[in-house]
């Protein structure tokens, strides 16, 4: 897929429809919820971030937890082996340390995609059936230490000036409760008070960096499972990791109205899970040692799946 602009030089996942098509759900109708509370829609719509307790099985996440040490080349048990140095260098500095893994189209990710509660809670927030799920990667946040620096960060991946709507999300493959762990944070009272915060900021601010001071942080705390939908006009980031030896796992990915009619978006999302390759683009250096492709096997896809995918139409 030839990389849009915008991607070149912005964090953002290119493999998915761009949301300004389509607006999130404001059940405007009262239109009825799959998986969401009235609670937890009402804590969304304040907060710009929800919670889904128990999205995906416990077997899901143990396989994959087993998978990131693998593809890591890493010992859960000998902390020594964590430090390698990086396989790729990251364009986006502030991931720099901050754990991405360079996979993308594994199995055990596409059961986790493809998962029917996960699928369900973004029809809520959409409002809509028809969906692409992104493909995305997943993160192993090593505890910090002298010669290993991550202070984490705040950013958008999209310019909230541009008003289009667009959601993220992950779903948290190890607890990640403790606030020292490195996790999800995230400023919900900049997402609420956009607006009025703007007027007194330089013309010439940076659109993806806030600056958040006088805001307080919310340290998101998660248990192995969890589903966390966010709006991308909520400040987010990854907080640092000052525990001792314990990591953070999570697996990214969200859902966007499906975009049938964008012939290359969709043939190359066809291909990069037929062919076990990465999304191209500003923060996604992908894996050299092209592992997917040469030591995992192409993910078997549901008949859910392959209209998330897109190769069988809604």
């Amino acid at each position: 897929m030839a990389i849009t602009k915008k991607h070149k030089d912005i964090p953002g996942n290119p493999s998915t429809s761009a949301g300004q098509r389509a607006t999130l759900n404001d059940r405007f109708r009262h239109s009825p919820l799959k998986v969401l509370t009235e609670e937890d829609w009402n804590f969304w719509w304040d907060n710009g971030y929800v919670i889904v307790k128990n999205g995906v099985p416990k077997s899901y996440t143990e396989r994959m937890q087993k998978l990131l040490w693998e593809f890591e080349e890493m010992d859960p048990n000998k902390p020594a082996t964590w430090y390698a140095s990086p396989k790729e260098a990251m364009k986006m500095k502030e991931l720099t340390n901050s754990g991405m893994v360079e996979m993308y189209n594994h199995p055990y990710m596409w059961d986790i995609r493809q998962y029917p509660k996960v699928y369900e809670t973004f029809t809520d927030i959409w409002g809509r059936d028809d969906l692409w799920v992104s493909i995305d990667r997943a993160n192993l946040n090593l505890p910090a230490r002298p010669d290993f620096e991550f202070k984490g960060f705040i950013h958008w991946d999209y310019d909230p000036e541009l008003g289009e709507d667009n959601i993220q999300g992950l779903v948290a493959l190890n607890d990640q409760t403790d606030p020292n762990v490195g996790g999800f944070q995230c400023v919900p009272e900049l997402y609420r008070t956009y607006d009025s915060w703007k007027v007194n900021q330089p013309a010439d601010r940076d659109r993806f960096k806030p600056d958040i001071s006088g805001f307080e942080l919310t340290k998101v705390g998660l248990e192995e499972g969890d589903l966390l939908i966010f709006n991308s006009r909520l400040p987010h980031g990854i907080r640092p990791n000052y525990s001792k030896n314990k990591v953070r796992m999570a697996q990214y990915l969200t859902m966007m109205p499906a975009a049938q009619e964008d012939e290359d978006l969709r043939n190359w999302r066809i291909s990069s899970w037929r062919d076990r390759i990465a999304p191209e683009g500003y923060a996604f250096p992908g894996d050299p040692r092209k592992w997917e492709q040469t030591r995992y096997p192409r993910a078997e896809l549901t008949p859910l799946g392959k209209k998330l995918l897109g190769l069988d139409p809604w």
